[in-house]
């Protein structure tokens, strides 16, 4: 079977390329090893798809050479992509600058680029997994093997990679992709897990497993400050998760990877400074001596937070306020603003959002999405070195690499500088 354009991977980035060759007029087909495309997408977002962000900050891509993302979104950035949509006939809306379908269903969205591709005679070859691709007389030669282990092989002029990274194989990202493109001659930045939760090796939490909490975290590795992250912080049996952790965790999991020391200072109070949280609780004890220390902390913290904190200070929780002493006060104060919890490691791959690391974008164009190495070649998405942070970033990476690479394999090659 022969194609103008083999798009290896059904999901947002090779959804999106597809739309945009086969609108220019480009045979296209679609091999996708799952049932059927776009499973990732249907869960994105606890399944509303926050598909993108009105911020586009630089700061929230990143890899190796972030400078990669920027460019990229140079040449198919916010704009496009709602123009993008609104084409699908999507009609969206924005939360606090995180855009979602009108519905708040991932289902319109995957729907929409579905329809999309069936309205534009994509073919699209599910349960049917690439083994191999390889160059001969100019052309590319897929190997694939269906779920019934029938083998064919596909050609075409150019190839684009999408297969997704490594992050929640149970709905296709496998990591196949990073073998295909080794195979290519593409070098690998290892993947390591991204937005996700934090095993740490304390085990207090256990006990108040199911909590949530406004939090600041702080970040070091190496005993060096990185960086902050403020959000809701839920408590787990295996340590921390929540939004404030995934923003951290492809920082760790690289300094996990790398052997270096890795540590989380949790503030559970970051609106108010110790000094003056000190001050409201001694002005409490003056005002109800009889009150115990517990339950003064139970106006200041959930009930299971305040029990570990006095619990850590070595505090008797039932002890009258009055009889606590200033020094066990200030460690009570120390802790509610510096929990420190050393980090294990990261949850795994099938509990990631994504995946941090992937091919080396220093072997891309990023006008194009095209293979340095490979002329003809393409990959887009996850598989490469950049990953976002949460609220939209990392749909939008999908977006604006499947378009870009999309276009640029459909169109006239390009003879760059």
């Amino acid at each position: 079977m022969k194609s103008d354009i083999i798009i290896l991977g059904g999901g947002a980035s090779g959804l999106a390329a597809a739309i945009t060759a086969s609108g220019q007029g480009a045979s296209v087909t679609i091999i996708e090893h799952k049932d059927k495309i776009g499973r990732k997408i249907l869960v994105t977002g606890n399944g509303r798809c926050n598909l993108t962000n009105l911020n586009q900050d630089g700061v929230n891509y990143r890899g190796e050479q972030p400078g990669f993302a920027l460019q990229v979104l140079r040449n198919f950035g916010l704009d496009e992509t709602l123009g993008f949509f609104d084409s699908l006939g999507l009609l969206l809306k924005d939360r606090d600058g995180y855009v979602y379908p009108f519905s708040d269903q991932a289902a319109a969205v995957s729907d929409a680029l579905r329809f999309k591709c069936a309205g534009q005679g994509v073919h699209i070859l599910t349960q049917t997994k690439a083994e191999n691709i390889a160059l001969s007389k100019g052309k590319f030669q897929v190997r694939t093997r269906n779920g019934e282990g029938r083998g064919d092989t596909l050609q075409a002029d150019r190839v684009i990679l999408s297969t997704g990274g490594m992050a929640a194989p149970q709905n296709g990202s496998d990591g196949s992709g990073y073998c295909l493109a080794h195979g290519l001659g593409h070098s690998i930045i290892k993947p390591v897990p991204a937005l996700t939760g934090l095993y740490c090796k304390e085990t207090f939490f256990k006990g108040v497993a199911g909590v949530r909490t406004a939090a600041r975290l702080n970040l070091y590795i190496n005993e060096e400050w990185q960086m902050m992250e403020e959000g809701e912080l839920q408590l787990t049996n295996y340590g921390i998760s929540g939004i404030p952790v995934f923003q951290i965790s492809r920082f760790v999991s690289r300094a996990l990877d790398c052997k270096k020391s890795v540590s989380v200072e949790i503030d559970l109070i970051p609106e108010y400074t110790a000094n003056a949280l000190k001050d409201f609780l001694l002005r409490q004890i003056v005002s109800n001596p009889n009150k115990t220390v517990e339950e003064h902390l139970y106006g200041i913290l959930n009930k299971k937070l305040a029990m570990l904190v006095l619990k850590l200070a070595g505090v008797n929780p039932s002890t009258p306020s009055v009889r606590v002493s200033d020094a066990d006060i200030g460690k009570v104060v120390h802790l509610i603003k510096n929990i420190r919890v050393d980090i294990d490691h990261p949850n795994t791959f099938e509990f990631a959002q994504v995946s941090a690391g992937g091919v080396d974008t220093r072997q891309i164009h990023p006008q194009t999405l095209e293979s340095r190495l490979v002329p003809g070649l393409y990959i887009t998405g996850e598989l490469l070195d950049i990953d976002g942070a949460c609220g939209g970033y990392n749909l939008q990476w999908a977006w604006s690499t499947g378009c870009l690479a999309g276009k640029a394999a459909a169109g006239e090659r390009i003879l760059y500088d």
